[in-house]
């Protein structure tokens, strides 16, 4: 499992690659959660880039929850963009689709979070 992140204005692409399992999922929190300090209303928006990740267990959707709950309080957006297949059924079974807003792909998030992230990824 690899975590890494990307800055467009006021929004930050966290990308996985992997899978997130008992195994790793620890290691999981302590890459992901630094990226979220900032996240709340007026401050950075988080997207996690699932793009790659090719597999998530109870441990990691665990970890998942708990980022959710972090940024809730303080009016944070974090959402999750371009599921696999498996992943989307995994969210879907664990309704983890009530507490993630999906996009299709990043460039649809950043659409939808800031105009200006969006402008400087096509440039970037």
């Amino acid at each position: 499992m690899q975590v890494s992140a990307v800055r467009y204005a006021d929004v930050l692409v966290v990308a996985v690659k992997g899978r997130i399992d008992y195994m790793n999922a620890e290691e999981f929190k302590a890459a992901l959660l630094p990226h979220l300090a900032n996240c709340a209303a007026g401050r950075d928006q988080v997207v996690l880039d699932l793009s790659r990740l090719e597999y998530v267990s109870s441990a990691g959707l665990r970890v998942l929850m708990i980022a959710a709950k972090e940024v809730r309080p303080r009016k944070g957006r974090l959402v999750a963009v371009s599921l696999q297949p498996v992943v989307q059924e995994i969210f879907e079974i664990s309704r983890f689709t009530l507490v993630f807003d999906l996009f299709d792909s990043v460039q649809d998030a950043l659409r939808a979070l800031s105009p200006t992230a969006a402008a400087m990824s096509h440039t970037g």
